[in-house]
């Protein structure tokens, strides 16, 4: 009689790991995901492959001694290459799976392939130089050994397609299958949004995915590059995933991170405003989470940078804050409207210094921040015509919403925003009303981004780039834009240009915020407003995570106009209309 010992693991067989060995967990999973297309081929003498739209088919990953090769690739002279497009932006790499192989002299079994990512499908075909084509911040152009009866993982980057090129003259590969590693938290989105406007809903799901791809090991701005803990990208990417995930630990682990490389008096990040987004940042999340132990804890630096920031306030009451002088990168030249922009910040982030002395009992530095927005309230900047110093002044009481909007935030519509600053160009304009206003900006600038075929929010975006340009998802044709390479600015000029960028996933928040009209008012979410505005919407509805719960709105529109309003809140979460 046959009997089977049952397997123990190391630690109940006695077995310690080796003392230096220490694990750190990690949060994120692998899922491997197939191509959707074959997007390009290459042809012509000395080039051959054989089937390679077989590697569209599903395949397990392991190798095997019978299986077909699904695509046979074969070095005459001329090296061969195939382009995939994996369907949308991921964070990862690719495993390539080698069925056989003919090796060239000195290479023992293994076979060259140059590796290729692209965020575009013209990124991943191009030379690096080619319209600042760069690895800086991730390899997206490569080449590896290939092994026989073997499979090679390659890259760890931001990419949607991937281009695969046999180098070695004289080589054959036989592929079984090319999958793409993504790397990512696999969390459940609580927050949900829907409405009449299916537009609306793809805008606010990407805006959600834009972000999710960045909960890398901290929160980054963007997969590709710059793959940093950047305080002020984190405004809308944290108010994002309190809107979708609701209070994961991935934002005070990025906060203290900055917080502790940068000890007083330097800036984070090395920019002024950026400290100023921290104070903004942690207000926010103790309104949504209502985590007094972990707003205790930043007392000590929070006291320190608000008297720093105080020392940059002069006697007439303008800010003097330091070079490092940043709104956002389209406004970077209009020296007026930085200056109208980081008044008003200053006077929002003492203005959330002040409100977060109360729960820390720490009736000296609220005294403090109130003088000091006293006194900066006097002074009145011009906005110079910017939309995003504008919409600043606007959310700081610098003067009247619907005037700034009529003036400035509402002209040309669309045009002039940004993806990072676009969001506070919505918020200052609901404040002034203009909803229908910025669901048609919503519409007409997020979703021109997937207008070009968009799976995520880009870095930044321009409505004019649209003009006679190509979308992201197939190859420049003679006579059109490449939109990817052929635009940008400043540090993210052509393909250096990230096309996954969580600044820019406004929309998510601003749509559950406004439209569902969901605005927590007490901390940890005891009282919550709900206040629509469906605008030319017919119905909408969706859920808000919250520290006790979901709290799920409906809302329908009426023939008269009005709004019938359904509410399903969670217990200890006091609803106000």
């Amino acid at each position: 009689m046959h009997t089977t010992a049952r397997a123990q693991s190391p630690a109940a067989a006695g077995v310690a790991p080796p003392a230096a060995a220490r694990e750190i967990a990690d949060p994120r999973v692998r899922r491997y995901i197939v191509p959707t297309r074959l997007l390009w081929r290459s042809t012509g003498a000395g080039s051959l492959i054989e089937t390679p739209e077989r590697l569209l088919q599903p395949r397990p990953g392991q190798v095997t001694l019978t299986a077909p090769a699904a695509c046979v690739m074969r070095n005459e002279g001329k090296a061969p290459g195939i382009l995939l497009d994996f369907g949308r932006e991921l964070q990862g790499g690719v495993q390539i799976a080698v069925q056989d192989l003919k090796a060239v002299a000195g290479h023992g079994k293994t076979v060259r392939l140059r590796v290729r990512f692209g965020e575009s499908a013209s990124e991943a075909m191009a030379d690096l130089g080619d319209k600042n084509a760069q690895t800086d911040h991730a390899v997206r152009d490569q080449e590896c050994y290939a092994p026989w009866l073997g499979t090679v993982e390659v890259g760890n980057t931001g990419f949607r397609f991937v281009r695969i090129d046999l180098v070695d003259p004289g080589a054959m590969i036989a592929l079984k299958s090319v999958r793409a590693v993504y790397l990512y938290r696999d969390l459940p989105w609580i927050g949900s949004f829907r409405c009449s406007d299916e537009r609306l809903n793809r805008i606010w799901q990407t805006g959600a995915y834009t972000v999710q791809l960045n909960m890398q090991d901290y929160l980054w701005d963007g997969i590709k590059r710059d793959r940093l803990v950047w305080i002020g990208d984190m405004h809308p990417e944290t108010t994002t995933i309190g809107t979708v995930f609701g209070g994961l630990d991935i934002v005070p682990k990025s906060l203290d991170l900055i917080r502790d490389e940068t000890p007083l008096p330097q800036w984070m990040n090395g920019i002024s405003s950026y400290s100023l987004w921290w104070i903004l940042i942690q207000r926010d999340w103790y309104r949504h989470t209502g985590d007094l132990a972990y707003l205790r804890a930043q007392k000590s630096y929070l006291d320190g940078l608000v008297r720093e920031l105080v020392r940059h306030i002069s006697p007439d009451g303008e800010e003097r804050l330091p070079e490092g002088r940043f709104l956002d990168w389209p406004s970077s030249e209009n020296k007026p409207a930085i200056h109208a922009g980081l008044h008003s910040l200053l006077i929002l982030a003492l203005d959330a210094g002040q409100e977060m002395c109360g729960p820390l009992s720490d009736p000296e530095t609220e005294l403090l921040c109130r003088e000091a927005t006293a006194r900066l309230r006097r002074h009145v900047p011009d906005p110079a015509g910017s939309k995003q110093a504008a919409a600043l002044m606007a959310l700081a009481g610098l003067g009247d919403p619907a005037k700034l909007n009529r003036d400035i935030m509402a002209v040309d519509g669309a045009h002039r925003l940004s993806t990072f600053y676009g969001y506070y160009v919505l918020q200052a304009r609901a404040l002034a009303g203009d909803y229908q206003g910025c669901l048609d900006a919503i519409r007409a600038y997020w979703g021109g981004m997937l207008d070009m075929g968009a799976t995520t929010f880009w870095e930044d975006f321009d409505l004019d780039w649209m003009k006679n340009a190509g979308r992201i998802d197939e190859l420049p044709q003679p006579g059109k834009k490449d939109i990817h390479g052929d635009y940008g600015a400043y540090c993210y000029v052509g393909y250096r240009h990230s096309l996954c960028h969580g600044w820019a996933s406004g929309p998510t928040p601003w749509l559950t915020e406004h439209v569902l009209g969901i605005q927590v008012i007490e901390p940890g979410c005891r009282v919550v407003r709900i206040s629509p505005h469906l605008g030319d919407l017919q119905w909408a509805e969706g859920a808000f995570p919250t520290p006790r719960g979901v709290l799920k709105v409906r809302h329908e529109k009426r023939p008269d106009g009005t709004i019938k309003t359904s509410v399903d809140a969670p217990g200890g979460v006091k609803v106000v209309r």
